[in-house]
Parts: structure tokens; sequence; C-alpha cells
């Protein structure tokens, strides 16, 4: 019997994950056909994608100033893109609030998910988990970190009793709270293990992306609070792993790369040989260390893991409070400390709803990022 061919979207085809995703498909020949691709500002980029990949159905933001490219397709939203028939596996690599719509119209159509946008779990959990089990859409995380307890899993007819997300711990992991207030964007841009795009990249520095993957796996895996737990682990070697009843623990480990959960979450079941993916040489590897989060100096960890608990609307303003005040320090505004200072002063005054609806969630986030802009203008003023 062979191969069939996926035919797949690519959301966020430009950013970083975006981008990589397509390094991945373009490596293995005969096994993706790329049918939709949806692109931010960047539409020099785009249209070079266009060009290389040929997709029937393109989305773009900037709808005056469309893609260089002599291409044919028929632009469709991202929705559209998201739930057409002729797609079998759609990749969300869009960033922020961006990617909660289209996955929700993906998981409602029954599709294959490969989610890299932490923001629609985090925000949307309840309801996107809701309908991916009511229409048959399978989620297939991308977070190295969700893909390797997914990986982890697969075989076990045991639900695991703990799940252990590991952390790099960032540039930062050893600053006093003084040295923190003097962190500058550009230090705080050099990530020491992975490359990403500059939201996440700060919220790793702050460990409050660790604090969004926690809710996230709260979501994909069913597990409470409680039985997720946080690892620093510098060498981000060992991406993340499970513990079962009996005491066994199964560690899914590879270089810190993300192309790796990338091609698993387009591949699976198969694993697929890829010459372009670095391979681990055991001999190379001298050290593995683990040590606990320091709650302290990076509360973002925290305040993250109470609004997980809390949910309702909690989660979306965080989300929202979060990118602006990331936005407000990578523009040289606010000091890196007082990123979770102004989330945390956020989430104090916000007015929760239990069981949002899509448009409930929506308003939370807009009313977060509004409420960061008046709590940092107040304090410079």
């Amino acid at each position: 019997m062979g191969y069939i061919v996926k035919r797949v979207a690519v959301l966020g085809a430009t950013g970083s994950i975006g981008r990589q995703t397509l390094e991945v498909i373009d490596a293995l020949p005969g096994h993706f056909s790329v049918i939709g691709l949806a692109g931010g500002r960047n539409t020099a980029l785009l249209a070079e994608q266009i060009e290389k990949f040929q997709p029937r159905f393109v989305f773009h933001q900037e709808t005056k100033t469309p893609p260089p490219t002599t291409a044919e397709y028929e632009f469709l939203s991202m929705e559209d893109i998201a739930r057409h028939p002729e797609i079998d596996l759609v990749v969300v690599a869009t960033s922020g609030k961006w990617g909660l719509r289209p996955t929700l119209a993906a998981v409602q159509a029954g599709k294959q998910v490969a989610l890299a946008n932490k923001e629609s779990l985090v925000m949307a959990g309840e309801l996107i988990t809701q309908e991916a089990k009511r229409n048959g859409a399978q989620i297939r995380p991308v977070d190295s970190e969700h893909s390797a307890i997914w990986q982890c899993l697969e075989g076990e007819s045991s639900k695991p009793s703990k799940i252990i997300l590991t952390a790099s711990g960032g540039p930062f992991r050893h600053y006093s709270l003084a040295e923190l207030a003097k962190v500058t964007p550009e230090q705080a841009l050099q990530h020491p293990s992975w490359r990403m795009g500059n939201k996440v990249t700060i919220d790793s520095a702050t460990l409050m992306n660790k604090g969004l993957e926690v809710i996230e796996a709260r979501w994909l895996f069913d597990m409470h609070f409680d039985n997720i737990k946080v690892l620093i682990h510098p060498q981000s070697i060992v991406h993340s792993m499970v513990e079962f009843a009996d005491g066994s623990v199964k560690a899914q480990l590879g270089k810190p790369d993300m192309r790796l959960p990338i091609q698993y979450a387009l591949s699976y079941p198969e694993r697929l040989a890829n010459p372009h993916l670095p391979q681990l040489d055991w001999a190379d590897i001298k050290e593995l260390n683990f040590e606990p989060p320091d709650f302290d100096s990076f509360p973002c960890l925290k305040i993250a893991i109470e609004a997980g608990k809390k949910r309702g609307t909690y989660p979306a303003a965080l989300c929202g409070a979060d990118e602006i005040a990331v936005q407000q320090f990578l523009a040289g505004k606010i000091k890196f400390t007082a990123i979770p200072e102004l989330v945390e002063r956020t989430l104090d005054e916000h007015k929760a709803i239990s069981h949002p609806d899509l448009e409930e969630i929506m308003a939370a986030d807009d009313w977060a990022r509004e409420k960061v802009m008046q709590l940092a203008a107040g304090d410079k003023s």
C-alpha cells in the first residue's frame, strides 16, 4: 500500500514555526502537499513561499498590498482555509489570539490539527477540547514539551500520575532580582537553546512560556494542575517526562530543534527519515542537570499557573496582558521585572466569566491589553 500524501495548510507560514514547518515539508518530497498558506505582514516572504509550494488557498493580512507573485490562488480567510474539505491537516503556527478562531474552525471541521499556537488552548482550552471531541478532531501538539509527553504516552493504556515539563530556564536563571531589573531587550532575545520568535523568546526568559505550557498540558492531557510539575533543565535535551503509578518514568530526548516535534506532528503515526534533522551524539553529552524553578525571581510562572487554576476568562486576560507587557518591554518602555508586575495587577482587577463563549474570551483579552496600557502609562506619569 503506497503512502497517502497529506494535504496540509500552514497558518502563520512566515513566522518562525511556519518557516520551519515548510523546511520539514520541503525535506520530505512526496509526503505532503501544501494546499493552503496564511502569512502576516511579510508579504515578500509569503510570495516566495507561494511560488515554491503553489498553494490553492492563501490568506494575507495586507489586502491592499498582496504578495508580489504571479502564481494563481484563491484568497480565503484563515478560518475558511482551516475548515476546507480539501485539507487534511492544519498547522496552526500563528502568534497570539489570532490562532484561536482558525483552531476552533479546524476542530469543528474534524481536522488533524498540528497546534503550535499556545494561546488557543490557554485562552479557550475547555471550548476547543470539547469541540475536538464532539467532531472527532485530533490535536497534535507541536511544542517540544507537549510533543515529548505525547510520544511518551504512545502505547500506554494507563494514565500517568504526573507530567513533568522541562524548561531551559532561559539566559537569566541564576540572576538576582537586582540583575533582572537591568536586563535589556537585546539580552533577553538571546535564548541559549532554541530558535524562536521574539514574543516566545521573552516569555521563555520570564518563564511565562512555561506557565502557559502548564495550562496547555492541563487541556491536552486532561491532567489536574497539581499533577503537572516544572523542572529547569538547561541542556534542553530531555524535552519532558511522564511518571506512572508504579514509579516508572519515561522521557523523550533529542536535540533542541523545533523541526523534530514539527515533523512528528506532520508525519504521525509514522517516523520519517530526514537527513536535515540533528542527531544526538551521546559521547558529547557530559551531564544532564535538573533543578526546581525559582518562583520568586520568575513570578510569571506562578501567575500563569494560578490563572489556569481559576479558569474562566482569567487565562485569556493573562495572554492579553502578557502580550502587551512584552511589547512594552521590547520597546524599551518598561523594565524586564515590570512584565510580571503589570500582568499580576491586571489579573487582580479582572472580573472573570466562569464558562465563557468565544466572544467573551476575546473580550477578556482585549480588556487586558487596554488595562496594561493604562497601568504602564500611569507608572510613567
